[in-house]
């Protein structure tokens, strides 16, 4: 039923996750991965588990529950059954006095029950080797990047324009959507490591519900549901003709996603300097897009192309007012929110087949926000598109 990720493909992950351990961390002796996320990538399942990784020694996946979908699932070496944490401290053999583990995901209960059995003396952070090592895509990674990135065009340029209709609240809208993105091969979430961030689709939004304020760190807004669920779109707020509609969405297959946004105009026009605004980030995107290449550093990226922009320009530019996002693009993969960032303080050299996803947009009051978004890929030619480039404000109706 299920197609399994290649043995030879995860031993490849977990290789070079221990030669950025040793690069990052020499004195490293345990790796304890509780995150669902990064089990899934260092064993090609995800369960109520613990990846167990001595530096030593061969890693062993402890499961809890279910171990029987482990074992159907997973071409992992070693899968073997717990009852309790006990279990896999005792066959685990003499351990170390500290433990790394992913120090922004795992819950300091979770800690104190897993440490209960073990008696390490101190933890130390494996967060940044994780992003690292996921952020070199393989052949096995990009192929289900590039089904996503198709899916992701199709919906955005051919199926979107014929969902739209004047009535239409955002919510309706985007449960049609839901839908066809289903029907396509769409995986069925948008997953984002960020804490406690929900996202199902992404922001879907008629005119100025684009530029409401939200507590995502992006550029674009969101009426949502209700306070208690800010997500997918409005009941209240109904497509009317001269609408902006902005859709930025994320796309996955097999756990891999893309990011795009694409724009669209509703039965008129937009004015002309909103349209001017619009090209303007356009041509932003081509610029970040061929500075894609292996040895670029993000942080002088995001300095090149800020710098060179017009003050008056930067005025709310990646955001809406004073609400602006500090940065030109994201890492991407089995997180939409993924290491690198273009932005201050990302200094480690580009490689070749990272993944980015670029997006400069600018919310312009009364209408919304305009821009684009798509995701790259990083070659020695610079970035290599896999959601299409398609310049947006795409006329429906």
């Amino acid at each position: 039923m299920f197609q399994k990720v290649p043995r030879a493909e995860l031993e490849r992950r977990l290789a070079a996750l221990r030669a950025r351990l040793d690069h990052d961390s020499p004195e490293w002796r345990m790796l304890a991965v509780f995150g669902k996320i990064n089990q899934f990538y260092l064993t090609g399942t995800m369960q109520d588990a613990v990846l167990l990784v001595p530096r030593d020694g061969a890693a062993v996946y402890w499961v809890r529950r279910s171990l029987e979908r482990a074992l159907n699932e997973s071409e992992f070496g070693d899968i073997r059954p717990m009852t309790s944490f006990r279990d896999a401290a005792a066959a685990m053999g003499p351990l170390p006095d500290t433990v790394h583990l992913e120090t922004e995901r795992v819950p300091l209960a979770v800690y104190e029950r897993f440490n209960k059995h073990f008696g390490f003396a101190r933890v130390a952070s494996a967060d940044f080797s994780l992003s690292a090592a996921r952020a070199v895509k393989s052949a096995y990674e990009l192929d289900r990047m590039e089904e996503s990135g198709r899916i992701h065009q199709r919906i955005l340029e051919e199926r979107v324009p014929e969902l739209l209709r004047e009535g239409i609240s955002e919510a309706e809208f985007a449960g049609d959507l839901y839908g066809a993105m289903i029907r396509e091969g769409h995986h069925g979430l948008a997953r984002f490591g960020m804490y406690e961030t929900e996202i199902l689709l992404g922001h879907i939004c008629f005119g100025e519900s684009s530029i409401y304020p939200t507590s995502f760190d992006g550029p674009g807004g969101n009426y949502g549901m209700s306070p208690a669920v800010p997500l997918l779109g409005s009941r209240k707020r109904l497509l009317r003709p001269g609408d902006l509609v902005f859709v930025d969405i994320g796309c996955g297959v097999d756990g891999y996603h893309t990011d795009k946004t694409l724009t669209y105009v509703y039965r008129g026009q937009l004015p002309a300097e909103a349209a001017r605004i619009h090209r303007r980030c356009l041509e932003i995107e081509t610029a970040v897009a061929a500075l894609l290449k292996p040895g670029a550093i993000p942080s002088e990226i995001y300095a090149q192309i800020t710098g060179a922009l017009e003050p008056d320009f930067l005025d709310g530019f990646m955001g809406f007012g004073t609400r602006q996002a500090r940065f030109l693009g994201h890492g991407i993969g089995l997180h939409i929110d993924e290491w690198p960032v273009l932005a201050k303080g990302f200094d480690e050299p580009l490689q070749e087949n990272m993944v980015l996803a670029v997006e400069p947009k600018k919310g312009i009051a009364g209408i919304g926000m305009v821009g684009s978004e798509n995701t790259f890929v990083v070659t020695p030619d610079g970035g290599h598109c896999l959601t299409g480039l398609h310049p947006g404000l795409l006329a429906v109706g």
